[in-house]
């Protein structure tokens, strides 16, 4: 499948969550209700469901973790560079740290589902189940140093997280999924990947970017430019092809996540900067994917 046939209906559902977050009238509780049905019940769903129905193939899939844990590794080193090189205040570097190596796990399995059907869905979450706690890891990290919070708690109660935790132990245990609680998982599945691009674009926010405008470029080059050539080399030097260079090299070309905002603002942080550089990279995605797309798989 031509790779822009996948890309431009997904971040069409991102331009029409913008329009409906402008112009369809629903009030800003509507937003946020959905925004938490997605984070806390329809993608871990869909994370744990795509990991427990699947034997976890970890000989396979090791040299994409180990190629996921050096650009996660290069994004969190060129992030903390950026504190010193733009001289953040602590508030606005606790926030914005995490923008350099989150990735929004929506576009990723709407991509990869698009290219490799039901194997790039399972090899995709492979990959996100181990990216997903180091990721949260790094920004809670961040935060609950700046806010003196628990990172052990906030870690415990973190869906994503735990979500990702009980897929890997139900597949390592070799269990199969009892069929009718498959299907449950797969109808909140779905409705999962298409609700959270409608719910990425209602919560573009491009408000205070003038004024942060050094640290929005910064961070937005460190995660669509360089964590994605630090994981098309790490990639090429472990021999990954198919829908495990796909989905290593899809993953760190990824844009911020939108829950970063949610967690900046949940531990005290700068919503603002995060609202800003979350906005800015997913609309830059929208040309710098098609690029490591066809520059990494040949597509």
């Amino acid at each position: 499948m031509n790779p822009l046939n996948i890309l431009l209906p997904t971040f069409a559902l991102v331009v029409l969550g913008h329009l409906l977050r402008r112009h369809a009238g629903f009030s800003p509780g509507f937003w946020s209700d959905l925004e938490w049905l997605i984070y806390y019940v329809l993608f871990p769903a869909l994370l744990f469901g795509a990991l427990a129905r699947r034997p976890l193939e970890l000989q396979s899939a090791a040299g994409m973790i180990y190629t996921g844990v050096i650009f996660m590794t290069a994004g969190m080193l060129l992030g903390y560079l950026g504190r010193y090189l733009l001289r953040l205040t602590e508030t606005e570097f606790a926030s914005s740290f995490q923008c350099a190596f989150r990735f929004n796990t929506y576009i990723g399995f709407a991509i990869l589902g698009g290219l490799y059907g039901a194997e790039g869905v399972a090899v995709f979450a492979i990959l996100a189940g181990f990216m997903v706690p180091l990721a949260n890891l790094g920004a809670v990290w961040a935060l609950a140093r700046h806010g003196n919070q628990g990172l052990l708690r906030e870690l415990a109660r973190n869906p994503l997280v735990l979500s990702t935790f009980a897929g890997l132990a139900w597949s390592l245990s070799g269990w199969p999924l009892p069929e009718m609680a498959d299907t449950t998982l797969r109808f909140l599945g779905e409705a999962a990947l298409p609700l959270g691009l409608i719910a990425v674009g209602a919560g573009l926010r491009l408000a205070g970017l003038g004024s942060r405008l050094p640290a929005v470029t910064y961070l937005s080059i460190v995660k669509l430019l360089l964590v994605p050539a630090v994981a098309l080399a790490a990639a090429t030097l472990f021999g990954l092809s198919g829908p495990y260079l796909a989905s290593a090299l899809i993953l760190a070309a990824l844009p911020t996540a939108s829950s970063a905002y949610i967690l900046a603002v949940r531990m005290g942080g700068d919503g603002q900067i995060v609202a800003a550089i979350i906005a800015t990279s997913t609309l830059a995605a929208a040309l710098t994917l098609p690029f490591w797309i066809y520059v990494g798989l040949g597509a």
